[in-house]
């Protein structure tokens, strides 16, 4: 289930672009809980019951860690809980911050994990290629690196397996001789996989003016429609923003602005934004449906 990927790059790009930003950006409590939900049920679509366990053996600690540390080393706020064992205090408006940073890192890493999934390199490339040509290689290859590196060390670690070489088995110092000799192989891997790359963009004449580039992507209606969508909500929930129509702070006490109508509409804006993906996999999944039955 991946409708969403079928879309013009653009508008992929669009997307990510203006829910990454705003959740790194937007501290309201609702506007994270927004961000959180949207980016966590979208990668549940993409990757299946595996995006609830990496979520809960990665994300949940690194989310409790964040906000415990950040009242050890906070002490701004006006209400005093206690007193820690170095004499600084303990603030209520501190656990909130920490709360708060830790759902927007956790928030951010969801939706980077959808857009690894959506944005190919070949997609970024086809956007950036003719703009920033360098860059846009260099930016391609380091999102690409991590799952490339990850499949490449389970191939070296299972051939080493298989002639005895097993770095999970037998002492501490075999352990670390043979864990030693799969970095040493992962390292060289990297590095010729790096001047291969190198050598064969050279070749095609990458970055070169006047180059032309085969390109399956086109755009139509369907694209029109859901990219003037998708600026048409950033940019509300954008000048809501500016206006202070979702202002919150934490310091130094707890305040937000005024619940008016205008907030809940800037608020609604900011949820149909984030799970525009989501309703365009409901809305293919019910099509298909449709047709089922028509058969």
């Amino acid at each position: 289930m991946n409708e969403f990927r079928t879309y013009h790059p653009i508008v992929n790009f669009a997307y990510f672009a203006l829910v990454i930003g705003f959740s790194m950006f937007y501290m309201h409590p609702i506007c994270l809980a927004i961000s959180f939900a949207g980016g966590f049920v979208y990668s549940v679509m993409l990757k299946g019951r595996k995006a609830i366990q990496t979520n809960l053996r990665y994300m949940l600690p690194m989310m409790l860690v964040t906000a415990l540390i950040n009242p050890a080393f906070n002490h701004e706020g006006v209400t005093i809980l206690t007193y820690l064992p170095s004499g600084n205090p303990l603030t209520l408006e501190s656990i909130w911050y920490g709360f708060a940073a830790a759902l927007m890192i956790v928030s951010v890493m969801c939706h980077f994990s959808c857009y690894n999934a959506v944005m190919t390199s070949d997609k970024f490339i086809y956007l950036f290629g003719r703009v920033i040509p360098s860059l846009s290689l260099i930016l391609s290859m380091t999102l690409r690196f991590v799952p490339k590196f990850t499949a490449q060390l389970k191939v070296v670690t299972n051939a080493q397996k298989c002639i005895g070489r097993d770095a999970s088995g037998g002492s501490l110092v075999h352990r670390a001789k043979n864990g030693i000799s799969i970095l040493s192989v992962m390292i060289t891997w990297s590095l010729e996989n790096a001047i291969e790359t190198a050598d064969s963009m050279k070749s095609r004449g990458y970055g070169m003016r006047g180059r032309t580039a085969f390109s399956v992507f086109t755009f139509d209606k369907r694209d029109a429609t859901a990219l003037l969508g998708i600026l048409f909500l950033g940019l509300y929930v954008f000048v809501g923003g500016v206006t202070g129509g979702i202002d919150f702070r934490y310091f130094p006490s707890v305040r937000s602005s005024e619940p008016t109508i205008y907030t809940c509409s800037i608020l609604a804006a900011y949820f149909a934004l984030c799970i525009v993906p989501i309703a365009i996999e409901l809305w293919e999944v019910r099509k298909w449906k449709i047709l089922r039955s028509k058969i």
